[in-house]
């Protein structure tokens, strides 16, 4: 792996751009990480708040720490990573340029980004327990007293949890192996499949560039680097591919 330089990123109008985010780019904007040092995710074991077997032990448990992580959500705004997202969108064109995030808050929609996949599900949204194809916009506080407007079952937070298949995974795999250029933002890739993702996109041909406040420089399958916090980085990097094209 090397320091990236424009010239070597060999970038142009006809270049497709797929762009894989993580907590580090919500971490910018005030947005805590998923969990701390103790793996503790707000004072909370992962497995009572983040696996259906949690939800299922203790749904108003569950449904509450989601209410309490959508308010937190008014709380922020986007950094200018999420705006100089919106603007490579803007000039690419959609078909161009997608955003793949592991992050369920909704940063890069109000960045003004339009062509994303949240993989691991949204925190503005609920999904029927009965059929999972009605999932509808929900801003407000969740009980369980909130049923589907369609079929009026049970609904629960429109969230991968721990244990659950990500969303769009098909839609994903084939833009990563089409694209020309994969760019991961803000995330270690260690986790799985996100993790398989860069792997996937050096091996279809496309070029590798990691965007990250610390980089591990002996990664195989990364091309280039950019060392620092996502919202000088990334604002900066695509102000210069911008400049350029």
């Amino acid at each position: 792996m090397e320091k990236y330089s424009l010239s070597k990123w060999g970038f142009d109008h006809t270049s497709k751009i797929c762009v894989l985010t993580g907590a580090g780019i919500s971490a910018d904007s005030g947005v805590k990480t998923f969990r701390d040092a103790g793996g503790l995710w707000e004072g909370h074991h992962i497995e009572d708040v983040a696996t259906p077997e949690g939800f299922y032990k203790d749904p108003t448990l569950v449904i509450d720490f989601y209410n309490q992580r959508r308010k937190q959500l008014v709380e922020v705004e986007p950094n200018p990573a999420h705006e100089a997202l919106a603007r490579l969108e803007k000039k690419l064109g959609e078909d161009k340029c997608l955003i793949v995030t592991q992050n369920v808050d909704d940063l890069h929609e109000r960045g003004g980004s339009r062509n994303i996949i949240h993989m691991h599900g949204e925190l503005r949204k609920l999904r029927c327990m009965d059929d999972d194809s009605h999932i509808i916009e929900f801003s407000e506080s969740q009980n369980q007293d909130t049923h589907c407007p369609k079929c009026s079952a049970k609904m629960r937070p429109h969230i991968v949890w721990f244990g659950e298949i990500p969303f769009e995974m098909d839609k994903i795999e084939k833009s990563i192996s089409d694209c020309t250029h994969f760019v991961f933002i803000g995330t270690s890739s260690l986790v799985y499949p996100a993790a398989g993702y860069k792997n996937m996109a050096k091996h279809c041909g496309a070029k590798v560039l990691n965007i990250n406040l610390s980089v591990d420089r002996a990664d195989l399958d990364t091309h280039y680097y950019i060392e620092g916090r996502a919202k000088v980085a990334v604002s900066e990097w695509v102000d210069e591919l911008l400049d350029y094209l």
